[in-house]
């Protein structure tokens, strides 16, 4: 093929290229409630890999698992990344849901797969055009390491017990709904009288 027509056919390719993936972009009106087609999830997670650096992906985790560590990271991820991602790492939760694209299941390969120091640089510094915001930035000596104790609780989702889960729900943040509903429990549980409830006046 000569050279001359060589570069309109790949400029033809390029640009059908480019259409389809706006087209996969701009599906459902753009609404964060839409799915990523399998073309946008393919070309997020491979642009994901090329972004973070070789050196970040090459790092081991500095530390030790121990049922001290994990417990740490299992409250530490409950008060903060559950709200988002599910105590078990589902990403199965309302705002979960209303993200787009949604959070990923992080029992799953996709997430396992990730070495420890790209699971890491990911918590550090998040990622572009998603909810995942940077927990990373903070300076001194232990800068990091919530980040390389959440890496091993990651790792331990895929067998997380019902009784941490358990544990974990009860640091999970509450709103103030919440909170009135178990301090009333709470004082049931102890015998306080029950309050009568403030009655509304209505004006007619």
């Amino acid at each position: 093929m000569k050279r001359g027509n060589l570069l309109p056919l790949l400029l033809v390719v390029i640009l059908g290229v480019a259409a389809a993936f706006a087209a996969s972009i701009l599906h459902n009106g753009l609404s964060a409630r839409a799915r990523p087609s399998a073309l946008e999830t393919f070309i997020a997670r491979n642009i994901r890999h090329i972004a973070i650096p070789t050196n970040a992906r090459a790092m081991t985790n500095p530390l030790a698992d121990s049922p001290e560590v994990q417990r740490e990271a299992r409250l530490h991820f409950a008060d903060h990344c559950a709200i988002c991602h599910g105590n078990d790492g589902s990403g199965d939760t309302p705002i979960g849901r209303g993200l787009y694209p949604k959070p990923p299941d992080l029992r799953k390969e996709h997430t396992q797969k990730l070495s420890d120091g790209e699971l890491f640089w990911i918590i550090e510094n998040g990622v572009r055009l998603t909810g995942m915001p940077a927990f990373g930035g903070e300076a001194g000596p232990d800068s990091g390491e919530d980040s390389w104790k959440l890496v091993r609780f990651i790792r331990h989702l895929p067998k997380l017990t019902a009784e941490e889960r358990l544990e974990m729900e009860r640091y999970n943040p509450k709103g103030p709904e919440d909170r009135e509903e178990e301090k009333e429990e709470q004082d049931f549980l102890n015998g306080a009288p029950e309050q009568p409830k403030a009655e509304t006046s209505h004006l007619h």
